[in-house]
């Protein structure tokens, strides 16, 4: 029952090139940067990942993305990485974009069992319809596109069907673990990370916190360590290494 393994390293050392992998946070609040980190130096490459976002320049995701490791990203939101978008319109990088409530709903359907679900979301539009750029070849042309989806009507509405995401590996960050792999993250952290641990067949969590079985309030447990396989301890050094996205101050007043 002792999930704990004894550093990031040896926690990613078996996700294998071309392994697909979800992936926690929102921006660059609640990212499992350690395990990125561990993953960088591992060396894979060729990698999927399903991810609301991909970092930012230099950092989270956006590392792997330099080292040119990423073949894939299923994301919804890519706005804040020049390098994400030169990778993309290049045709270095595939890229689905999928709207942020159904990409939270297909991992969660994935780590529920459920292989499909209908939603209005994306209905009369390419989402549904297909054509949406996929891939870019170097000339700027559409090498692949998306294709179209089943579309079914109920009580005189219409939705379309959308495929559960199951990965490989998942990676994410939480405020405080125990031994068996019981996660708590805190207030905004929590965003992606319940999601990307509980679709993936193996989930790696790094924890700022680790505690005793026992001493977490079962009530309190966002994500139960049935989906969770290994557990890394960050030092504080690790913990309190984090980056700020984007700081917005106003001018500051004289007196």
């Amino acid at each position: 029952m002792d999930k704990v393994v004894s550093s990031a390293a040896q926690a990613v050392a078996d996700i294998p090139h071309g392994a697909t992998l979800s992936v926690g946070g929102f921006g660059l609040c609640g990212i499992p940067s350690v395990l990125v980190e561990a993953l960088l130096e591992q060396g894979a490459a060729e990698l999927e990942v399903v991810s609301n976002n991909c970092g930012v320049d230099e950092w989270g995701l956006g590392r792997l993305l330099y080292a040119k490791r990423l073949r894939r990203m299923v994301s919804s939101y890519v706005g804040e990485n020049r390098e994400f978008e030169r990778q993309y319109l290049s045709g270095e990088l595939e890229v689905e974009l999928t709207p942020q409530g159904t990409l939270a709903e297909r991992m969660r359907a994935g780590g529920s069992g459920i292989p499909a679900f209908f939603t209005a979301t994306g209905v009369g539009t390419q989402v549904a319809e297909g054509g949406l750029p996929w891939r870019y070849d170097d000339s700027g042309g559409v090498a692949l596109a998306s294709p179209a989806k089943e579309v079914r009507s109920f009580d005189g509405h219409d939705f379309v069907l959308e495929r559960a995401i199951v990965t490989d590996f998942g990676l994410v960050r939480a405020w405080r673990g125990d031994r068996h792999g019981n996660l708590v993250y805190r207030d905004s952290a929590r965003n992606f990370n319940p999601l990307a641990a509980m679709c993936a067949r193996t989930t790696i969590a790094e924890v700022e916190e680790l505690v005793e079985p026992g001493e977490l309030d079962p009530n309190n447990i966002h994500t139960p360590g049935v989906f969770v396989q290994r557990v890394v301890a960050l030092t504080p050094e690790q913990v309190a290494d984090k980056r700020i996205e984007r700081r917005t101050v106003r001018p500051r007043e004289d007196g």
